[in-house]
């Protein structure tokens, strides 16, 4: 997901300063395989949330790193959600903003969040 997101962006500046077909096309592909891959990602955070992140809350175990990591994807949710849907050119822009830096932020909190849990269960 972060790597088609990322290639987007460059793509999608490039379409922007360059009238070659190629950069619209390849934006447009990028953007499919980034929603196909979202759908996969939703089914595996689906599966997530009762497996892994409720065992951890009940133990007590990583509770503000996960809760950051659910507070995150949910952003990602909501805000992928209000750029296929929302209709607003005025708001638009600000989702499409907030959704690129918390998937920008994303993988540094996952890495963050991994190496408390290996942290905590070596105690």
């Amino acid at each position: 997901m972060f790597v088609t997101g990322a290639v987007w962006i460059v793509v999608d500046w490039q379409k922007s300063i360059s009238d070659k077909e190629y950069w619209q096309t390849s934006a447009a592909w990028l953007l499919m395989l980034h929603g196909g891959l979202a759908m996969a990602t939703l089914v595996l955070f689906g599966a997530l949330l009762p497996l892994h992140a409720h065992r951890a809350w009940r133990s007590k175990r990583n509770r503000i790193s996960g809760a950051t990591m659910l507070a995150l994807n949910s952003v990602l949710i909501a805000t992928s959600f209000g750029l296929y849907y929302a209709g607003s050119e005025a708001i638009r822009p600000w989702i499409s903003d907030i959704h690129i830096a918390t998937g920008f932020c994303l993988p540094v909190f996952l890495a963050l969040h991994i190496a408390l849990g290996r942290h905590t269960s070596s105690r």
